[in-house]
């Protein structure tokens, strides 16, 4: 399990480019509004120099990476909850992934139109957040009614999510996002959820910034940077331009590339980091002389759970999981090493898994 991250944000801010980057996948990518109808869908590698070192503890003839997806979407303009330019297939894309990547437009260029004419993060940002709200009232209009018409027939229950709904009504009515209203107990979380809000997923702020601007925050990025701040988001800073440059480099040649701008890693690394943090997500692996492979859960999952994620079999007949640190491994440089100075643990079912750690399951069918 990676996540899926929907690239979103006004047309011409820098989102296909910013895909085709990362994703080298291709994507149509032109300055005029609506390039993008339908959503280019690329699945990534994610980077993790640890993945090279256990398998050369392990002496591994594979690698096998965790992955992360992306979905381009198209570009959202004023109107789009009522169908404005390609409004409601925008709208539903979003609803497919767990995490929203919003790229903002924080340079300036007389020959790339801006589809509001001027550059101006905070009034691209509130378009967006607009839209996705309104869209949102709509889906929570329609539940009040349903719980209304149930609540009419002397269901109790139905009276307690019709009043929810009223209530997170007139949240989204004041322009209140959706993740900010908190379910008070387990019954206003499960129709909170169940209901898929836009505006109920995650936020990282990607800033598009000219290349000579990388190291030095404009006034644009510093707008971002405030918004976010206040609703608690990530922010993440990268040139589309300069990641288009790194991804038609040989793999070997990227890192020096980096060093020549006085960067430390690519957009995509600070991308996944952040989206990572953002959702939760930790990486463990598994290591033998077959393969090394890299591993993604949330945050809290149990040592079945995890192991259910390498194979159903695992969960259903879980014993133990014996269990090593990655730091371990790479200091003592061993299986053998960390077997004689007593780190391998053997851990149970209610072990929670930390990242880094590097499983061994024992089970029976």
């Amino acid at each position: 399990m990676g996540f899926t991250c929907g690239i979103v944000g006004l047309p011409n801010v820098g989102k296909s480019t910013l895909f085709n980057a990362i994703t080298v996948a291709g994507a149509n990518v032109a300055n005029y509004p609506f390039c993008t109808i339908d959503p280019n869908i690329g699945v990534v590698s994610v980077p993790d120099r640890r993945l090279e070192r256990l398998a050369g503890i392990y002496q591994s003839s594979a690698i096998v990476s965790t992955t992360l997806e992306f979905l381009d979407i198209a570009g959202l303009v004023k109107g789009a909850s009522t169908g404005e330019g390609l409004g409601n297939q925008f709208l539903s894309h979003i609803r497919l992934v767990d995490a929203i990547a919003h790229v903002v437009r924080c340079f300036d260029d007389p020959n790339i139109i801006h589809v509001n004419s001027d550059v101006n993060p905070r009034s691209d940002i509130e378009v967006i957040e607009t839209e996705l709200i309104l869209k949102d009232l709509e889906t929570v209009e329609k539940k009040h009614v349903e719980a209304e018409k149930k609540t009419k027939t002397g269901d109790k229950k139905s009276k307690l999510e019709e009043d929810f709904c009223a209530a997170l009504m007139r949240h989204l009515q004041i322009g209140r996002l959706a993740r900010y209203l908190l379910p008070k107990n387990d019954d206003e979380q499960l129709w909170l959820r169940d209901m898929h809000l836009l505006t109920s997923k995650p936020v990282m702020y990607i800033c598009n910034v000219h290349e000579k601007e990388l190291m030095n925050e404009n006034s644009y990025v510093e707008q971002v940077k405030e918004i976010a701040a206040k609703e608690g988001a990530n922010v993440v800073v990268v040139s589309a331009a300069v990641e288009a440059e790194i991804s038609q480099l040989p793999a070997n040649e990227r890192q020096a590339f980096l060093d020549e701008l006085g960067l430390q890693e690519s957009g995509l690394s600070k991308v996944i980091r952040e989206g990572y943090a953002m959702l939760h997500l930790l990486t463990f692996f598994t290591a033998g002389p077959k393969e090394t492979r890299a591993w993604t859960v949330r945050k809290g999952t149990t040592a079945p759970t995890a192991a259910g994620e390498i194979h159903t079999d695992f969960e259903k007949g879980f014993i133990r999981a014996e269990i090593i640190r990655f730091s371990d491994l790479d200091r003592l440089g061993s299986e053998a090493a960390v077997r004689e100075a007593g780190l391998l643990r053997a851990e149970g079912r209610d072990y929670v898994m930390e990242d880094g750690d590097v499983m061994f399951v024992r089970f029976h069918v």
